[in-house]
């Protein structure tokens, strides 16, 4: 019992880890919120493509010898925008317009660090995270920020579930398509931002999508999922940084592989739409079937 006791509270006994437990509660906390919408709306490509479309921005963040995070945010709300508009002509799929604009996005991030050598070193966080380097100020930037987020996602919630799940039929309601796919590029530029010191650009669409998935496969209401994927992103941040501290080893890596293994457990386990639950159903419907076909 002291042991578990010492496990959970040692952490809290240093600054620098008060301040990583923080930011990584409060990123699995957005990220989950955001990221059911990702999931809802199936296009879970999207995560992917705005953690690389915020590269050149940091590229020429790092170049101006700016803020690498204001960059990088304002690359990917830039590159969120151009997507949302050009998504409008439905002659093309959204997942293509994403793939053109992640492309251009990241290649112009690979020429402007061209001109930049030395770089490698100073991206490094960006790529892989630096979770138990960031500052005061960090923390409040993250807590600001993912207030914000939560309280649009909260806000808008109707209307961005009502374009998930039938965008043409939200049009002809009156709701402004254009403008929610560009609020929901939006939040998604912001959490991947914000996220990128807990798990880094790497691996950001592992804590956008995989909560949220897990949420998805635990029950069938929104509301539910919305409630499911914060809880599930916090615990799963907040358990990888634990072991991180415990093993010495990369927090990042460790945040996704908890929440890869919550996956595994809730795709395996789950009561209504996990792998056991089709295998009993399955069963039961092949014993009733066996049932009608016995003679009387």
């Amino acid at each position: 019992m002291n042991a578990v006791l010492a496990f959970l509270t040692d952490p809290w006994q240093h600054v620098f880890m008060q301040r990583a437990l923080l930011v990584a509660a409060m990123s699995g906390v957005v990220a989950g919120v955001v990221g059911s919408h990702v999931v809802l709306r199936g296009m879970a490509f999207i995560g992917d493509a705005v953690s690389h479309a915020v590269f050149p921005g940091v590229a020429i963040a790092f170049v101006l010898h700016t803020s690498l995070v204001l960059g990088g945010a304002v690359a990917g709300l830039a590159t969120a925008l151009a997507v949302a508009v050009f998504s409008q002509n439905r002659r093309l799929k959204e997942d293509s317009v994403i793939g053109v604009f992640f492309a251009a996005a990241f290649g112009l991030g690979i020429v402007v660090l061209s001109t930049a050598p030395g770089y490698s070193g100073s991206l490094e966080s960006f790529l892989f995270g630096q979770i138990l380097g960031i500052s005061d100020g960090d923390v409040l930037t993250v807590a600001v920020a993912g207030t914000v987020l939560v309280a649009v996602a909260l806000l808008l919630h109707k209307e961005l579930v009502a374009v998930s799940l039938d965008r043409e039929t939200a049009r002809a309601a009156g709701l402004p398509v254009l403008l929610l796919d560009a609020v929901l590029y939006a939040l998604v530029t912001v959490t991947v931002v914000i996220s990128l010191q807990a798990v880094g650009n790497v691996l950001v669409l592992a804590l956008l999508i995989t909560p949220a998935s897990c949420a998805r496969l635990l029950t069938d209401r929104i509301g539910v999922m919305m409630v499911l994927a914060p809880a599930i992103g916090a615990g799963s941040s907040l358990t990888g940084l634990y072991l991180s501290y415990a093993g010495n080893l990369a927090a990042g890596g460790l945040i996704v592989l908890v929440a890869t293994a919550v996956f595994l457990l809730c795709w395996t386990f789950a009561p209504r739409h996990g792998l056991l639950a089709g295998l009993r159903r399955r069963t039961a419907a092949t014993a009733t079937a066996a049932a009608v076909r016995a003679p009387s």
